[in-house]
Order: structure tokens, then sequence, then C-alpha cells
């Protein structure tokens, strides 16, 4: 039941052996499904309209430039503002050029409206992989994969963030749809698949190990035919490989590896769990039915597989050279599992279909369940809106670190621009002359970020005398008044 054929495309639709070359399903709106999943899902957590985080308030600040600027930035490496000198926007560059657009928009320029951008992206994603899988394995394993994945808490934590993931589900979506439809109908397809691929890689450059996992397919599945695809992936992946020499070659390019992890060999495992959001039903659950897509399911067995395992083969062999493991920059390679699992279901005896498939839907909401009480990952708004009640008149606002700055600098512009003219943002230190100063700073292992400002204070004959903690899922904050 799992051996794919090399036989040109059909005509009629062939046996259940080769759904790749049978004849593509009319799309249905059912497809629409998973679109409409986390659409409500993504809705539902942006709700509380908690404040942006460092990541998304740096998207923020570099999408509200001028247009040169940015491109300026880019290309030499260098921060878009005093305190980000070591922060410029040259990986995922394309990503701010597209924010860049999307703001431009009346009406489209606050903080939500960045959230919102990444949410429509991967609904559009869901949607084309729903297409995909649907022309590929049958509409029961195509929207079933669409459900797990609007569902799945990887997923759907990065699709309210202000980052550029929701444009890597998009292309990555968009390129599966181009593979499939070579696969059926070529050469129709081919276009798609380069121009999608291109910009999987440009959304974020890890997303160049799917390309290769489609390549990889294409070839196993086509041999010999599937040259106009490795030649096209292989053209495909040049932007990304490009923007990554740029960063390179301007100074950047260890640029956030601090924040990547050696898992001594446990990359797979946590990637797995990761997708599965910690939660053993799911991760057990959706292994097992992954294994039995690779091995039983009709059609999608070859895609889903690679689709998985090249990524992963690729991430372990490079870990051997530097530390590669963030879970979100594996998310286009994840949502291979999340495609197998479903394919796996579908292909189970059919009076276990739907049960299992029920299963796995609801395994993978559970796991997402805690996101819906997850609170605010920054509290820089909670902060300025105190500042704004405490604050008087000449009395300077200094921000002791990059985080503070971030977050200080963007909410006084949006929320409090009264306080603009007491700013104060690295590198300039806090002026020792004052009778009354506020800090704001980071507290990293619950302590306050040292930094100059401490001496200097101290120094001129001031003390802290009350302080403001304002604790979050990624950065806590506090606000300090110092005072004679």
């Amino acid at each position: 039941m799992s051996t794919v054929t090399e036989g040109p495309p059909q005509a009629t639709a062939p046996s259940g052996r080769d759904r790749s070359a049978a004849a593509p399903l009319r799309w249905s709106p059912v497809e629409l499904l998973p679109a409409v999943l986390v659409a409500l899902l993504g809705g539902w957590l942006l709700l509380p309209g908690h404040g942006l985080w460092f990541d998304e308030l740096f998207t923020a600040e570099v999408a509200r430039l001028p247009l040169g600027d940015i491109l300026t930035a880019i290309a030499t490496g260098e921060g878009t503002a005093s305190y980000l000198a070591g922060v410029p926007p040259s990986y995922n560059a394309p990503y701010y050029l597209v924010t860049y657009l999307w703001t431009s928009v009346p009406g489209l320029g606050g903080d939500t409206s960045l959230r919102l951008l990444s949410l429509l992206a991967t609904a559009g994603g869901l949607t084309l992989i729903t297409r995909a899988l649907t022309r590929l394995a049958g509409r029961g394993t195509g929207v079933l994969a669409g459900l797990v994945l609007a569902a799945n808490p990887l997923v759907l934590e990065q699709s309210v963030e202000a980052r550029s993931y929701g444009l890597a589900v998009l292309a990555t979506g968009a390129t599966a749809l181009g593979l499939v439809r070579w696969l059926q109908e070529p050469p129709r397809g081919l276009l798609l698949f380069g121009l999608a691929g291109a910009g999987m890689g440009l959304a974020h450059w890890y997303a160049v190990t799917v390309l290769a996992a489609f390549v990889a397919a294409a070839v196993l599945l086509r041999r010999r035919r599937a040259l106009p695809v490795a030649l096209t992936g292989a053209l495909a992946a040049l932007p990304a490989v490009g923007f990554v020499g740029l960063a390179v070659l301007n100074g950047t390019g260890a640029r956030n590896a601090e924040h990547l992890r050696d898992t001594d060999g446990r990359l797979v495992a946590l990637a797995a769990e990761a997708w599965a959001g910690g939660r053993t039903p799911l991760l057990y659950l959706g292994l097992g039915l992954a294994v039995v897509g690779a091995f039983r399911a009709a059609g999608a067995r070859v895609v889903g597989a690679c689709w998985v395992v090249v990524p992963l083969l690729l991430l372990v062999a490079t870990e051997l050279v530097r530390p590669v493991y963030l879970p979100r920059y594996l998310l286009a390679g994840l949502l291979g599992l999340g495609v197998l699992a479903a394919a796996g279901a579908m292909a189970l005896p059919r009076p276990a279909r739907v049960p299992v498939g029920a299963l796995l839907l609801a395994c993978s909401l559970l796991a997402s369940a805690p996101l819906a009480d997850r609170g605010p990952r920054e509290r820089a708004d909670d902060l300025v809106a105190v500042l704004a009640q405490a604050h008087e008149s000449g009395e300077p606002i200094v921000a002791a670190d990059q985080r503070s700055a971030t977050g200080l600098d963007h909410y006084v512009r949006t929320l409090a621009p009264q306080l603009r003219p007491d700013v104060v943002l690295p590198p300039e230190d806090a002026p020792p002359g004052e009778d009354r100063v506020w800090v704001v700073r980071r507290l990293l292992d619950g302590e306050p970020e040292p930094t100059d400002d401490d001496a200097i204070l101290r120094a001129a004959g001031l003390r802290m005398v009350d302080q403001y903690d304002f604790p979050a899922g990624k950065t806590d904050l506090v606000l300090q008044l110092w005072s004679r």
C-alpha cells in the first residue's frame, strides 16, 4: 500500500498506491476549517492585548523607520537606534520590509496589527497546506492535517507573535502546494515552488532545510525527472544564503548565537517535545501516528517523511559544528510532524480513522490550552503607564539596559509622549546632578542587571527609595526611584 510508482501523471485517478499522480480533487469550502480554527484560537490569545516583548518591540521600532534607513541598516549591519548598536535588522531582513509595507497602510500601524499580520499569514499557510495534502492524499487527510497544525501549541504560539514565523508558515504552505502541483501536473507548480521556496528562506533561513526536504521528496518520487525541481530548489535557496552571507560580511553573523542551545545529541527529542508543547499524550500519539504515516500513508508518506526527517538530519549534522537549537527556529520543519501524524491517522483501518483523528486533534487542543492563561511576556506598557502617573516634569527617566530601553522608547512614543523630554537612553548614563531620578531596568536571576548608573547615582548622593516590579513571562522589569 505504501509503494509510490514512478510513471507519468495519469489523466484519470489511479489506484490508491499512487495518489501523488492522481487527478486533483476540486477545492471545497471545508478546506477553510483550519484557517477558521487558527483565527479563532489566535484571536482568543490576542484579546487580552498584552504589550509587546523585546523581539516584537524590535519589529515595531524597525518597521516605523523610513525605508532608506531600514535598507541602510540591513546592508551595513548597523543598529537602528543608539541602544540597538549590536542588534541590526540583518537576519530576516525581508520580514522588516514586509512589516514596513504593512504598517504603511492607514490604520495598521499599531502593535496589534503587527501580530495580526502573523495570524493572517499563518491562516493562509495552513489553508495552502490543507489544499496540498488534499490534492496529495485526500480531503480527509488534508483537513485533519490543517486542523492539527492549527491547534498545535508551537504553531499557535508563534501565530500571534510579531515576528516572521507566520510568513514562514505561509511560504512553506505555498511551496508544498507548488510541489504537489508539479507531482500531479508537471510542469505546473514549478514557478510557485521556486518563488515560495525563496520566500521560505527569506522569512526564516532555517526553512531552507524544508526546501531541501521537498526537493528530496521530488527526487524519491520522480527520480531523474525531478531535475527541474532540484535546480529550482537550488536557485530558491540562493536569496536566503545571500542574506546570511551579507550578515557574515557586515559583522553580524553571530548575532543571537547566545540564544542557541547545544542539545548534546538530544535535538530530535527536544524538537518533538517542543512540537507537543511538552505534553506527553500528544507527543506519544503524534509520534506513533507519524511512524504509521511514514510507512502506510498513501500519497503523503514520502513528502511527509522527508518534511520531518530531512530538516532534523541537517540540523543534527550542523550541531556537530555549532549549537543550532531554538524551538521556534524549527517551526517550518516541525509542520511536517503534524502532517505525517494526520496522514498516519487516515492510514489506519477505516473504522479507526475518525476516532483516532479526533483524538489527535483533541490532544493538540489540550496541549495548547495553557496558552489561554498565558500572561504578558513583557510589561513595558504597564511600566510606562505607572511612570505617566508618578513622574514629575524634569525628572530624568533612565533606561539602564538594551531591553529596558527598547520597551521604554516604544511605549513612551505610543502611550505617553509627554515623558519624551526626560527620557535618557543608552549609551547615555544617569545624570548625577538631579534630586530625583527614575531608572528602568530588567532583572537577571531575580536581581537588577548591574550597570554604571548605580555607581554614578550613589556617588552623587542618591539612593533607591522605591521600586515597582513588573514580572512577566519573558522579561522581568523594575522601575526604581532614586532620591537624595
